[in-house]
């Protein structure tokens, strides 16, 4: 294991960072707004490139998920998190009554291990084009 200053191995911090990403989707599962805006630094920003939306602020986040319709649920497939303890990725299955899809989500943290950015991708199912059919296998 590489070890970082402090002593503090590389592996032991990316394991942080997923503890991090982990906590934010537990707490939002749960609809705990005072945990969930623990996982947050205050001045953290929410993008949504597909929208062309942007939160700033920590309160109108807890705010705008707290209002958001529906029961969502949340499954983590997969977090990659650096070993630097300042990114990760995270590949979610998020079911919304009968709809699921699938969610890339983006996460900056601060110096405190805080979530200081998050930057969803909500992509949209399509109908791949004809003409790839040999070279592909359907899921």
């Amino acid at each position: 294991m590489t070890v970082m200053s402090g002593g503090k191995g590389v592996a032991w911090v990316a394991a942080q960072v997923r503890a991090a990403v982990e906590a934010y989707w537990a707490a939002a599962g749960a609809r705990d707004w005072s945990a969930f805006a623990a996982t947050l630094a205050d001045d953290m920003v929410y993008d949504l490139p597909q929208s062309r939306e942007r939160i700033l602020g920590k309160e109108r986040y807890v705010r705008f998920n707290r209002e958001y319709p529906g029961g969502r649920q949340v499954r983590i497939e997969r977090i990659v998190a650096d070993g630097e303890g300042r990114q990760a990725a995270a590949r979610t299955l998020v079911t919304l009554g009968p709809e699921e899809m699938h969610a890339i989500h983006f996460f900056t943290f601060d110096e405190d291990g805080r979530i200081a950015g998050v930057t969803d991708f909500w992509p949209e199912a399509y109908e791949p084009p004809a003409g790839r059919e040999h070279l592909v296998e359907r899921y």
